[in-house]
């Protein structure tokens, strides 16, 4: 089981990373604290203190189209709220 997905990249997550130094990923609907912990200790190399997770329900969504109305429902997504320690920090845009 992959437990993060991929982090989430977003204004409000890398204000939250410069000031609190909090970072948010995308995880597996299964995975639980201890082992987001570990996931991300082994991946990037910091020292996590904490972790906050949230399930976040699917958002109905439709849309008029030539041939009609589409409905659908985005999935359910877990995510995950990690908390460094003092002077860590994880860049995502080395890789590019």
């Amino acid at each position: 089981m992959e437990i993060i997905v991929k982090p989430v990249i977003t204004e409000k997550m890398t204000d939250k990373g410069e000031k609190l130094n909090q970072f948010g990923f995308i995880v597996h609907k299964q995975a639980n604290k201890l082992q987001i912990k570990k996931a991300v200790e082994d991946l990037y190399g910091v020292e996590v203190l904490s972790v906050n997770t949230l399930n976040q329900k699917g958002k109905f969504q439709q849309r008029y189209t030539k041939t009609g109305l589409i409905q659908g429902r985005k999935p359910n997504v877990k995510k995950a709220i990690v908390t460094l320690a003092e002077g860590e920090t994880i860049d995502f845009y080395s890789n590019i």
